[in-house]
């Protein structure tokens, strides 16, 4: 019973006890603390691409290594507002240490992050992985790439579709054409009207044939419904075409984009908690890695990884001064330019190709015409009923992103009466075959390396290496929907995490 007698303690607690000797804020961080690395990191790095870009003249303006800083380790603890970083240089002693009790308002982290880092940041996270290099914790001749589509800050119904802009634009100059041989056939004229050629046509050549139908048949007695497409002509199409060729113009090739962020394309992100696909405006973002440490980062506004990877190694090589010797990636980079360009740069190249899973197994689908055996002196090719399929002629193909392919076309001569027919194909006449030699050659290449020892290591490495630096880029730093507009701000944004992500890297 003493026991409940006992009267509870608390330690000293006294909020006006002045100190004698104030600490510092120094003395208060941890000496292993992330915040030590930032600091350090950047302290080392040659900033004079930022310092260029302030013009001399006026007010004292805050030193750019400070405000990096403050920017950098604001993104390791996932803090991405400009605001949400004033309120933190007013109340966290690591970043009143970090920016020496400085006290810039969001307005100045703002202008600074999608100003100032607009052109010096891509140097910076350069100067950042080659010194890394040069202490040892990564290496920079090989390269394991992958890709990953992030949600942009733009309206999801808000949108211009490629289709849509060449659909309409087509219908709008066929009805002209129309006119124009209706004006003919009125006028019982021997010479027709040159029609207007959907590539070549302006503005003001349109609005100059809208005029001159106008008035070619303004004496004419016509239907009321012609009459009004004249008037609807005159009044709107110019502007229409010049609308539409500004939207060709911004599209570029691409086959969608978002109205309040030109720059996204529409993709398919990945499915949601229901299983349900979702098309939002987004970027492509390419990051190659090494130890999990990202390398080298590009941002891409097409959908598909397979016209990344030229463009993403070229960056590579002009930021990091060289290729990769060698590079790892996943079946969506196995297109024959790609194959091309790592074998002329002479990049050993561990890049799976559509059917890499299909070659592996053991027991293969015998209809299949790229498991057919060849014959390369006659060149011919056997079908598993044993009849010989000969060349009957060639043809270029282009591909999506306008590389010319050779393609080689091989036909049988007996499928009538063939036993297997019906297992084999299913359209009329005999069978036909088309074959890229020259794709075929590289992915056999691809083959011999994948399945090799170091193949196998590398395959199983890839997965560990660039999945894992996305999952902890948005899943553990909250990366879902990117705050910037434009694919300049979008670069220094995603830079900014990247480089938050490696300075944590180290830290660890």
């Amino acid at each position: 019973m003493a026991s409940l007698n006992r009267r509870a303690t608390f330690k000293p607690y006294t909020q006006s006890q002045p100190s004698l000797l104030p600490p510092s804020l120094d003395e208060l961080i941890a000496a292993n603390h992330p915040v030590r690395v930032v600091n350090s990191v950047v302290d080392s790095l040659d900033l004079s691409v930022l310092f260029r870009s302030y013009e001399g003249g006026g007010a004292s303006s805050y030193h750019p290594s400070m405000l990096l800083k403050v920017v950098v380790y604001s993104y390791l603890r996932n803090i991405y507002s400009s605001r949400k970083m004033e309120e933190a240089l007013e109340e966290n002693i690591h970043f009143m240490w970090l920016s020496g009790q400085s006290a810039p308002d969001h307005n100045t982290l703002a202008r600074f992050r999608s100003g100032r880092l607009r052109t010096s940041l891509r140097e910076v996270f350069s100067q950042v992985v080659v010194l890394l290099s040069e202490n040892g914790l990564v290496s920079l001749e090989e390269s394991y790439v992958d890709g990953t589509k992030i949600e942009a800050n733009a309206g999801r119904y808000t949108f211009v579709w490629g289709k849509a802009v060449k659909t309409n634009k087509e219908k709008m100059l066929g009805r002209v054409n129309e006119l124009l041989a209706y004006a003919d056939k009125l006028e019982e004229s021997d010479s027709k009207t040159p029609a207007l050629e959907f590539e070549k046509v302006s503005p003001e050549q349109l609005q100059a044939t809208v005029d001159s139908l106008n008035e070619r048949l303004r004496a004419k007695d016509i239907p009321k419904e012609t009459r009004q497409v004249l008037r609807l002509a005159k009044k709107e199409w110019p502007d229409r075409l010049a609308r539409y060729q500004q939207q060709e113009k911004i599209l570029a090739g691409r086959g969608s984009y978002s109205k309040t962020d030109p720059d996204a394309t529409f993709m398919r992100m990945k499915d949601d908690h229901m299983g349900n696909g979702q098309l939002k405006p987004g970027y492509n973002l390419q990051i190659s890695t090494q130890n999990q440490i990202v390398t080298h980062f590009s941002v891409h506004s097409n959908p598909t990884d397979t016209k990344t990877l030229v463009p993403h190694l070229k960056g590579y090589q002009d930021e990091l001064g060289a290729l990769p010797k060698k590079a790892t990636a996943d079946a969506g980079y196995g297109s024959e330019e790609n194959y091309e360009f790592l074998a002329e740069s002479k990049i050993e190249a561990y890049v799976k190709y559509s059917r890499f899973h299909q070659d592996q197994r053991k027991k293969k689908n015998p209809f299949n015409s790229a498991y057919w055996p060849q014959d390369a002196v006659a060149d011919t090719i056997i079908c598993p009923a044993g009849q010989t399929l000969s060349k009957v002629r060639e043809y270029q193909s282009k591909t999506a992103a306008g590389n010319l392919q050779q393609i080689t076309v091989y036909r049988a001569s007996k499928c009538e009466a063939c036993p297997l027919r019906e297992k084999c194909f299913k359209a009329p006449g005999n069978r036909e075959v088309e074959v890229n030699h020259r794709l075929n050659e590289h992915r056999a290449k691809a083959h011999k390396l994948l399945t090799s020892e170091e193949g196998i290591k590398r395959r199983k490495r890839r997965c560990c290496e660039v999945e894992t630096v996305f999952g902890q880029v948005k899943q553990n730093k909250g990366l879902r929907r990117l705050l910037l507009k434009s694919k300049e701000k979008v670069q220094v944004e995603l830079g900014l995490i990247l480089l938050a992500h490696n300075c944590s890297k180290i830290a660890a």
